[in-house]
């Protein structure tokens, strides 16, 4: 008896834990597809969303074998074949998921990075209100009608529809690499811009920073690797290219240094460290001043290192910071915002 009265009360525990867990929305949210967020915009009227800073893992086309079209107030149709499988875009909980006329059996997933994803005209829904998803994960299957197999996609921000080409090629699937500013008008509705790279210091021709390999691409991001941490950013072109400094400053080491290899560090007045290692050769030495875009090394694979290659490494105060938060990789410039404009010139944050 006492055995059948904990497997009730565990049970019963188990139905109030999945009840909260499906409650985080208003029932309205969880009958609504275009709704205001009640949280989107209660600390500030903008935010911006870092496209190019994600990774591979972090974003999934719905259907990516499809191939999309744009129709009627941004609602994109992506065609493909009976029984494939929908996915989630970003990480995020699904709000809602239900039929909802004239979408049909529908999907609505909140993403952390403030969008929300709409995922139409399904044939069977395979998640609920209130569950997390993960980017790429199956969320549907996707439905026909009429003789035709697609899903009816569509993007918004505080209920309000977007055009998702701002944000994704829908001929290429892929993201487009850059920052988007989202700020909150008069009425409900949201204003969507792309923040433009910045241009040459107005003072002199040369610009005051410079991105330290050009034309490379990045072959290890900044995190998590092989059980440790990465502490710096892999960017590979070929062997012997040129090494540039990403901004003015003092060279305070350059020699081989560890699993580094030959190994160059700069000190910026601009309140950053950079690092430059495994280097086939420095071209620089300790107490010289540099500019920006000034070579001060050759790509190589000294130290531990399996090709040739730059690590390259953003500093402050000797802690390693992602260096996604000031250089935006995808596209070789730098990241505006995470610089403030002084007298004597760009400071970082």
């Amino acid at each position: 008896m006492m055995k059948l009265r904990y497997i009730f009360s565990v049970s019963a525990l188990l139905l109030m834990l999945s009840a909260c867990a499906q409650s985080q929305f208003s029932a309205l949210e969880q009958q609504q597809i275009s709704i205001e967020d009640p949280q989107l915009f209660e600390k500030s009227d903008a935010f911006t969303i870092d496209f190019a800073a994600m990774r591979d893992k972090d974003y999934s086309f719905p259907l990516p074998v499809g191939k999309a079209k744009m129709g009627k107030d941004y609602n994109v149709e992506i065609e493909t074949q009976k029984g494939d499988a929908v996915k989630a875009m970003f990480s995020g909980t699904v709000r809602l998921s239900k039929n909802n006329p004239p979408f049909g059996n529908v999907i609505v997933i909140r993403h952390d990075n403030g969008l929300e994803t709409v995922y139409g005209n399904n044939a069977e829904n395979l998640v609920k209100s209130g569950e997390r998803v993960k980017a790429g994960q199956t969320i549907a299957i996707v439905g026909t009608d009429k003789g035709r197999t697609y899903c009816l996609f569509a993007m918004m921000i505080n209920g309000s529809r977007i055009n998702p080409e701002i944000v994704v090629s829908l001929k290429s699937h892929q993201l487009r690499p850059q920052t988007v500013l989202c700020q909150k008008t008069s009425t409900w509705k949201v204003d969507v811009s792309v923040l433009k790279a910045p241009q040459p210091d107005e003072k002199t021709a040369r610009q005051w920073w410079c991105y330290p390999l050009a034309s490379a691409k990045v072959i290890s991001p900044f995190g998590g690797r092989g059980g440790r941490q990465h502490t710096g950013t892999d960017l590979k072109t070929k062997p012997n290219d040129n090494i540039l400094a990403a901004f003015d400053g003092e060279v305070i080491f350059s020699g081989p240094y560890a699993g580094y290899g030959n190994l160059i560090r700069i000190k910026h007045a601009n309140g950053l460290e950079t690092y430059y290692s495994h280097n086939s050769k420095n071209m620089v030495r300790a107490g010289d001043v540099v500019k920006a875009g000034q070579v001060i090394a050759l790509t190589g694979r000294t130290g531990r290192a399996t090709t040739e290659h730059l690590h390259f490494e953003t500093r402050v105060n000797g802690r390693s910071i992602n260096s996604n938060k000031y250089f935006d990789h995808a596209n070789h410039t730098i990241r505006l915002a995470a610089f403030r404009k002084t007298k004597s010139g760009w400071v970082a944050k």
